[in-house]
């Protein structure tokens, strides 16, 4: 017998079985897909997925059958992962993507077609993210007006729980696609998340090149589960927590979406991120929210970074959507208002020390009775959509414009005259006067209460308070510290041009804070 034609001959078929599983295995990450967005300049996009270790693998990118640029990497032996980073693109397209593996005798070839470049932004939260076109007031108008945003593309990710941090999506509600009344309009709390197309097509109108869009949201879910082990820790939370709380309804365990929702995009190019959720934290570690979301924040910028080989900024602009007014029933009224606060850190507005490169939409004045999807889910997302394209061209694009509502700088108390003035850093519009809108805390041997605080008079930043009603020491002033503090856009401050309402906000007056007041100023 000849051994080596032997040998050869068992060894043979070993290497074609390999070599087809080498092209059987050969993929792009679960989001690159055709019509997809990738990050334009001055970053540049990452390409990636998965094929035979060792194997070479080429990307080019072509336009018109001709290579704009060619990139070439090896599959990890370990991971059996590869990684490219194209360099960086002007906004425009369309492109074709290809992906050429050689392995041995055997190359396999990939095909994405339709691939533009512009901004990347990841819109995430709960179910006010996660409500569709057909949920929101003028759907049938809004569901209809698609044809002039074609190159405002959208992706979808499952809702999907991992015990453990997962590389890669392993499943896709929506592939990236060209917007219709179908993909916007699926179902109630389904893809498209509205919330996210309207502040793309916004970003649109202002830039005029693509825009892609990326939902993964979960209705009824804790910050928790959207969090790292490592943001967790850092706020105080270790193991596997779980809440009976009623304002959760979704997954709550420990970072079950962060592994299987986010962490699988980390590897990609970002322009930013959006953010509505807060909801179901009213009844669950509310406390440590001034916490959470910060660290949450920073640790999605880190991992996106890194991830992304430094592509994805490392301080990426973050924008989020302050808590909506809703009724209430038996939740406790100091809830909603408390989250509100501790959304923006406990500084009230954004950015700040602890959040920079942030912005926030207020929503307090946006409030529906008459919801069908209950008064905690208001249907006016095009003004939160609004309110959050504002502050990401302030934010994000560098652009000089209002983005947040008049908040006070200074506030004098006029003991003689039982007078508490207030001046603000920009311009005010007093829609109406409100009697109990603002409150002051009250205090007298230690004991405090809230009482209202009447408005008095204006003039264009300043405004004066009636505080002849209380006949001890003030302690704190606070506005609109309610769940439902007033009616649809008939908040009594305004901004007199852009409409943006003034932000609930907490302050201390006196030097000596009682204790039971302590629990709203932890910076």
């Amino acid at each position: 017998m000849n051994a080596p034609g032997f040998l050869f001959g068992l060894v043979l078929p070993l290497i074609l079985r390999a070599e087809i599983s080498a092209g059987a295995g050969f993929r792009f990450a679960s989001y690159i897909s055709n019509y997809m967005v990738l990050q334009k300049e001055p970053a540049g996009a990452v390409i990636w997925g998965y094929g035979m270790p060792g194997a070479m693998v080429k990307v080019t990118l072509g336009q018109d059958q001709e290579a704009i640029m060619s990139k070439v990497t090896r599959v990890n032996a370990y991971s059996s992962a590869w990684m490219v980073v194209l360099d960086p693109m002007k906004p425009g397209g369309p492109f074709e993507l290809i992906a050429q593996q050689s392995f041995g005798w055997k190359n396999s070839t990939l095909k994405v077609h339709d691939v533009l470049f512009g901004d990347v932004w990841l819109c995430s939260g709960q179910s006010n993210m996660e409500m569709t076109v057909s949920q929101i007031f003028n759907a049938t108008q809004e569901l209809s007006d698609t044809a002039a945003y074609q190159s405002v593309r959208i992706f979808s990710v499952s809702l999907l729980q991992a015990a453990e941090e997962l590389e890669d999506l392993s499943m896709v509600d929506l592939d990236w696609s060209k917007p219709t009344s179908k993909n916007l309009g699926h179902g109630n709390f389904e893809y498209m998340s509205a919330v996210c197309w309207l502040f793309g097509r916004y970003l649109y109108d202002t830039l005029q090149y693509p825009i892609g869009l990326i939902a993964s949201s979960w209705g009824g879910t804790p910050i928790e589960a959207w969090s790292s082990e490592r943001t967790l820790k850092t706020c105080g939370i270790s193991g596997k927590r779980s809440t009976s709380s009623s304002s959760v309804r979704g997954p709550h365990t420990s970072s079950v979406l962060w592994n299987a929702m986010i962490h699988p995009l980390h590897n990609m190019t970002l322009k930013g991120v959006i953010w509505y959720q807060g909801e179901a934290n009213m009844g669950f570690h509310r406390d440590l929210y001034n916490c959470l979301f910060p660290e949450l924040i920073d640790d999605w910028r880190l991992t996106f970074h890194q991830g992304s080989q430094g592509q994805t900024a490392r301080y990426f602009p973050f924008g989020f959507v302050q808590l909506s007014s809703y009724l209430r029933g038996a939740t406790p009224d100091d809830q909603c208002p408390e989250i509100r606060w501790h959304q923006t850190a406990d500084f009230g507005y954004v950015p700040n020390q602890r959040m920079p490169n942030t912005f926030m939409a207020v929503a307090m004045d946006l409030g529906d009775r008459n919801s069908p999807f209950d008064s905690i889910h208001p249907r006016d997302k095009q003004t939160v959509a609004y309110r959050l394209h504002l502050g990401a061209r302030a934010v994000a694009y560098g652009e000089k414009l209002m983005f947040q509502g008049p908040m006070p700088e200074d506030i004098e108390l006029l003991a003689d005259k039982g007078l508490l003035n207030l001046t603000y850093s920009q311009q005010i519009q007093v829609k109406r006067k409100d009697e109990k809108i603002f409150t002051i805390s009250c205090c007298d041997d230690h004991q405090c209460k809230w009482l209202p605080a009447p408005m008095d008079t204006f003039s264009t930043q300043t405004l004066t308070l009636n505080v002849r009603s209380c006949h001890g020491t003030l302690a704190a002033l606070r506005y609109a510290w309610t769940t439902w503090p007033c009616e649809y856009k008939q908040c009594p401050l305004y901004h007199p041009t852009s409409t943006l309402p003034a932000p609930p906000f907490f302050a201390p007056l006196a030097k000596q804070i009682p204790e039971e007041h302590e629990r709203f100023l932890k910076i």
